[in-house]
């Protein structure tokens, strides 16, 4: 029997993340290299994926790699999941992490990010990538974790995937309502989302030994404006938005044995925010 030490091990385990060139994407990989595994970043971003990659790999001596991956293909994620069968002979865990979050900014031009006059373009690329990418990730390598008999997918959702926006905190002074800035429609649909991919996947292989479970991160500060710190804050219990480095550990839970027992659940880390 494992002791509670040894379930988090990840020593060789084979790791992909979507979206590995971003902010959280990095940290996921970090959280993983640190206990042994072997993250795979994937990403449309060669440069910043390549570079990151690299230095993970040099700072936990471990083999952090990068693939070239645009997952709105179907045939591209079918060709990293040949190359890492071909060099590592299975796949043993998936992290959909990638999206596109949209900045919320007022414009003095027709606003955009309102819904009455969202673009439908932009609605088919955003869920082109944070839904059916996550999907058809979750379809190739998923259906590798399955034919090995164990696997785990871990879907990054967000506060956003459990509560409305409030889009209170976006708003401007002086600006009439129709040139407020709001937080858009995808996103929220999208989070939203993946937790009812989550709980599909919980039970369609789950007598095949894949596990699949969901994180609902709150906001992390990376420099955003005084004015929405300000405003945001009073809306956290704990008082503050996450640090950088504040999902790493449990990343590294709901990726590894110590989470063997948790299947289909959706963990929310939000400094007490969807509580009010």
């Amino acid at each position: 029997m494992k002791s509670v030490k040894q379930s988090f091990d990840l020593t060789d385990k084979v790791a992909v993340i979507t979206g590995g060139a971003g902010m959280l994407g990095e940290k996921h990989a970090e959280a993983i290299a640190e206990f042994g595994g072997i993250p795979i970043l994937l990403d449309i971003n060669k440069k910043a994926g390549t570079e990151k990659a690299e230095r993970i790999s040099h700072e936990y001596q471990v083999d952090c790699e990068f693939e070239l991956c645009d997952i709105t293909d179907e045939l591209q994620i079918m060709s990293v999941r040949d190359s890492l069968l071909r060099k590592h002979g299975r796949i043993d865990i998936l992290i959909n992490n990638a999206a596109i979050d949209p900045k919320v900014e007022a414009k003095s031009e027709k606003n955009l990010s309102r819904l009455e006059n969202f673009p439908i373009k932009q609605w088919n690329i955003e869920l082109s990538v944070g839904l059916t990418g996550s999907m058809l990730c979750c379809k190739v390598f998923g259906y590798e974790m399955a034919k090995n008999g164990k696997g785990i997918i871990l879907n990054i959702s967000s506060d956003l995937g459990i509560i409305a926006p409030d889009q209170r905190i976006y708003r401007k002074e002086g600006l009439p309502e129709n040139e407020q800035p709001v937080k858009p429609v995808t996103y929220s649909v999208i989070k939203h989302g993946m937790i009812g991919l989550t709980k599909y996947l919980a039970t369609y292989w789950n007598d095949r030994g894949v596990r699949c479970n969901a994180l609902c991160p709150g906001g992390v500060l990376t420099g955003q404006p005084d004015e929405f710190i300000e405003k945001i804050i009073p809306l956290i219990p704990v008082g503050k938005m996450a640090d950088i480095d504040e999902y790493k550990a449990t990343i590294v839970f709901l990726v590894s044995e110590a989470s063997s027992y948790m299947n289909g659940s959706t963990i929310v880390i939000d400094g007490g925010r969807s509580v009010w």
